[in-house]
């Protein structure tokens, strides 16, 4: 039996979920594009490359935490619930966000500086790995009747709107400061913004109460261990969840991250106007996540959902950049991939969550969904960047990236296709 959930408390709901994403990506995403200013205040300025190389070691330091946190949160919240899952991981990015905008720097405190760069971006790598996954659980385990896909979608609409927010704080500083102001002290400033949006997702989470179909599962659940179970009983999902997970990731991270660095390193764009048109876009996609989850909600099963969007980003990858290259990088060839790249993954991004709950039965759920997620993301779609230009420096073929889109994008339609479509089930 379905109980009914009032509007208010819907609203708290996905306000909970939505805050919290917020909070994750502003920082990562502002960590990533401050990564210049931050390198002399923590490292030794006499070797600014040296310093510049650190700095991103720190930035990727906090990806390879991913996992692990994936792994702690998820038998976390699978054992003790997902609603206090959430308090903590939002709790461990505010805090470690408040210190670094308060961090002493190389010249006053020497090694000690570098090392406790380290340690807030290491808390903060675990936090992200148990945030997502958990918020977007709880969405679609407290979701109302049909509306799954909906309500999941505000977890990718935080993390969306959270880098959005990050790039935005980054260049209002960038341009507001002069460059020694900047790196005096002005750098701070958008990381103590930060936690001030962090203690307002911990006041609204802080009421945040589990589900009632947790409530029962709880009272019935022995002694496994969730993580466990992911690997043994239900091994399939995760594996299956793990390759879905990594070629979905690979995608992401060619159109939303590489492509822009493609257009300037081909001499096809100005590096700035990439980026623009690249913010663009992802400004444009995030009203249509929620409208292509509702696809997937009402007319066409989830699964065939993604699987069609996906392909179709597939089958546009090497004829649209083939148009870009001919036609020297004109506008109209770079905005119309963007539009298109980016208008097919709205639908991944909207209806992703979902997709990944219905996979699991209620007692790994977050473990396998965790874990499997934050590995193909965090692991694999972290590192397509790197295997993009290594694919153009080895092959010679400016188009390699394109193929290697196509790629992924045919092993995710392959991997969905054998993936039991759940949208119209009840959660197991």
């Amino acid at each position: 039996m379905t109980t009914e959930i009032k509007p208010a408390a819907l609203r708290h709901r996905i306000m909970a979920g939505f805050i919290g994403n917020v909070v994750e990506w502003y920082d990562f995403a502002l960590y990533g594009y401050l990564a210049g200013v931050i390198a002399p205040v923590f490292f030794p300025a006499d070797n600014p490359v040296t310093g510049l190389i650190a700095t991103y070691g720190v930035f990727a330091a906090g990806f390879v935490m991913r996992p692990l946190g994936a792994a702690v949160f998820g038998w976390f919240g699978d054992r003790y619930g997902r609603a206090r899952t959430m308090q903590i991981s939002v709790t461990l990015m505010a805090l470690p966000t408040l210190l670094l905008g308060l961090l002493p720097t190389y010249a006053q405190v020497g090694l000690l500086a570098p090392i406790l760069l380290i340690l807030v971006r290491l808390v903060q790598g675990l936090s992200v790995g148990g945030e997502f996954s958990s918020s977007g659980t709880y969405l679609v385990e407290t979701a109302p009747e049909g509306k799954r896909g909906l309500t999941g979608s505000w977890a990718n609409i935080g993390s969306m709107t959270g880098s959005l927010l990050g790039v935005g704080a980054a260049a209002l500083v960038t341009n507001l400061f002069a460059a020694d102001t900047l790196a005096a002290w002005a750098w701070r400033l958008p990381f103590l913004g930060g936690a001030l949006l962090g203690t307002t997702a911990i006041f609204i989470r802080r009421n945040l109460h589990n589900s009632e179909r947790f409530a029962r599962h709880d009272a019935a659940r022995d002694d496994t261990s969730p993580l466990l179970e992911a690997f043994t009983t239900n091994r399939r999902e995760t594996f299956l969840a793990l390759m879905y997970a990594a070629s979905y990731g690979t995608i992401f991270y060619l159109v939303f991250v590489y492509l822009p660095e493609w257009l300037s390193s081909q001499g096809l764009m100005a590096r700035g106007t990439a980026l623009a048109i690249n913010t663009g876009m992802t400004v444009l996609v995030i009203p249509l996540m929620p409208l292509a989850a509702m696809v997937g909600d009402r007319w066409l099963p989830r699964r065939t959902w993604i699987a069609l969007a996906i392909v179709g980003v597939g089958l546009v990858a090497v004829p649209m950049t083939i148009w870009v290259q001919a036609s020297h990088g004109a506008l109209v060839a770079v905005v119309a991939l963007h539009v298109v790249s980016f208008g097919l993954l709205a639908v991944p991004l909207g209806s992703g969550p979902a997709l990944f709950v219905e996979m699991f039965p209620e007692r790994d759920r977050l473990s396998g969904y965790s874990v499997s997620f934050n590995i193909g993301i965090g692991i694999f779609g972290g590192l397509t960047p790197m295997i993009a230009t290594s694919l153009i420096e080895i092959t010679g073929q400016t188009l390699a990236p394109a193929w290697y889109l196509a790629a992924a994008s045919l092993l995710a339609a392959v991997v969905l296709a054998l993936i039991p479509d759940r949208s119209r089930a009840p959660l197991r």
